[in-house]
């Protein structure tokens, strides 16, 4: 038997590469027999395709994916981030600019939280992002209700278990006191659902905003609430270690022959 893998790239890579969604959403769509390969259905993502095979996803061909793209989201309040919401409420793609072509969030913000949301037209992109093993620092401004003190903060700097699960350390800085809140910048390297909100609380106080302001290398900076920024090609393939799009090589130009000439009015020395 030949140990040589199958051409290609597995089913649910390249469904995540065009944009159609994450890998494991887009398993869940082949296991739902949601997807054919030249017009047969599949039901199981154990399949290698390649440029040749015919794709398609709810009846409609899937096309060759885009380059790889992502932007800066600044997600307001009140917003979910989800595509599609069981309780109806509105949702960030909701209210994205119409030429948007079709995108994911590398992550979540909360209901109630704002500020930094990246998206991108390329799970592959959005699962890198998301691996704990990329270990980002995510930088967050958080007003808590209260007066608290330094050293309140010592089990965030530490290390958190609420209700068996274990947060890791987070970086805490107690800003200014500004009436009866106070400000904070904290720093994590994971995004556990609600996390910031319930270390707060564990520690007897109570977030009234929280708004991201930093992802990896990438700021939240002057963008206004609901105002979406592209991040340049070259960037992204800098921050990303990304391989650079193949280009033509562009054609020399001829040289020019090089003639000696006499220097100072005298016959070049042989």
């Amino acid at each position: 038997m030949s140990n040589t893998p199958p051409p290609g790239d597995r089913i649910a890579k390249v469904l995540a590469r065009a944009g159609i969604a994450s890998r494991r959403e887009a398993e869940r769509m082949i296991e739902a027999g949601r997807v054919t390969v030249n017009g047969k259905p599949i039901d199981s993502p154990a399949l290698n395709v390649t440029a040749k095979d015919r794709i398609t996803v709810d009846g409609k061909p899937v096309s060759e994916p885009e380059p790889s793209r992502l932007w800066l989201y600044h997600k307001p309040s009140g917003l979910v981030t989800t595509a599609r919401d069981e309780k109806g409420r509105e949702t960030i793609f909701d209210k994205l600019p119409e030429d948007m072509p079709r995108v994911m969030s590398v992550g979540r913000l909360d209901l109630n939280s704002e500020g930094l949301l990246l998206l991108t037209n390329d799970g592959g992109i959005k699962r890198k992002l998301e691996l704990p093993a990329t270990g980002w620092l995510r930088k967050y401004r958080v007003r808590v209700n209260g007066r608290p003190k330094d050293e309140d903060f010592a089990p965030l700097r530490k290390g958190l278990v609420i209700e068996g699960e274990r947060f890791q350390p987070m970086t805490v800085t107690l800003d200014r006191q500004q009436g009866a809140n106070a400000w904070l910048t904290i720093g994590l390297r994971e995004g556990k659902n609600r996390e910031i909100r319930r270390a707060i609380e564990d520690i007897g106080f109570a977030v009234n905003r929280l708004l991201r302001v930093s992802y990896g290398p990438f700021q939240l900076g002057n963008l206004k609430p609901g105002e979406v920024e592209e991040i340049r090609r070259r960037v992204l393939r800098d921050q990303l270690g990304l391989e650079a799009e193949s280009q033509p090589a562009k054609p020399k130009r001829p040289s020019r022959p090089r003639r000696n000439r006499p220097q100072n009015g005298k016959n070049p020395r042989r």
